[in-house]
């Protein structure tokens, strides 16, 4: 399994999930359907899927366009999120195969969109999985919380997420670590690591270079989202329990002005 990123719009990326058995391909969110296009022939791709996380233009906006340049493609996307362009709908649990060695497991992660899917893939025993998580879980953030609650969000990214294998790779919607890591910072200024992959993160931008994939080992280590369930992140933001830490730093988040 091979993934390419496709850098789309101002700060989002589309991703290109290779079968490298069959050359038959899955893209993850391709707003922009020509770059994928280009993208796909250049590495001799045959586009078979369309993996939506969710119903947000920036996310969902080219599966119409993208179903009328590739004819017989695959657009999936979750069940109740409406997805513009879905001929699959999915729930959580359900599972679709790509090529001779890929396969895709759909995991409903709901908060900022009802219905959003995050994409678990593997491929073969000696590969490091990767999870495609939109804008549920971003490297050292999570999303607003436009169509859910903290109690979800909580279960999307420390339960759902958080039990998937440490070595993990994290593929998310947007390019957004600086800011999320100096966040980061705010509550746990003395987390060294915070301060290791924020630095490494800087020269990653200033090299034009991506800051993704992360590791859900490495979340655990530098997220605070991520981090509700030790009671000293709990203490730092005066709460007592996971979800309401996780409620007080996404209001923090929402508010600060870095």
């Amino acid at each position: 399994m091979k993934i390419y990123h496709i850098p789309c719009l101002q700060d989002n990326y589309s991703y290109l999930i290779v079968d490298e058995s069959t050359k038959e391909g899955a893209v993850v969110d391709p707003v922009e359907p020509q770059k994928v296009l280009e993208a796909a022939n250049s590495h001799g791709v045959n586009l078979k899927l369309v993996l939506t996380t969710h119903h947000h233009w920036d996310h969902a906006g080219g599966n119409e366009q993208i179903r009328q340049l590739v004819p017989g493609i695959k657009v999936y996307g979750g069940s109740i999120d409406n997805v513009k362009g879905c001929t699959d709908k999915v729930e959580n649990g359900d599972k679709v195969s790509l090529g001779a060695d890929t396969n895709i497991l759909s995991l409903h992660t709901p908060c900022h969109t009802k219905g959003h899917i995050s994409y678990y893939v593997t491929g073969k025993e000696n590969e490091n999985p990767a999870v495609f998580t939109g804008d549920t879980l971003f490297i050292a953030g999570c999303g607003r919380f436009f169509e859910g609650t903290a109690e979800q969000m909580y279960e999307s990214l420390c339960v759902t997420l958080g039990s998937l294998p440490k070595p993990t790779l994290v593929y998310c919607g947007h390019e957004y670590t600086v800011k999320n890591l100096q966040f980061a910072l705010t509550i746990e200024p003395n987390n060294s690591r915070i301060q290791e992959k924020l630095a490494w993160a800087q020269k990653q931008n200033q090299a034009g270079q991506p800051t993704i994939p992360s590791t859900i080992e490495e979340e655990m280590e530098t997220n605070p989202f991520m981090r509700v369930d030790l009671p000293e992140l709990q203490e730092k933001v005066g709460c007592k329990s996971p979800v309401e830490a996780l409620r007080e730093i996404r209001k923090r988040k929402d508010n600060w002005k870095g």
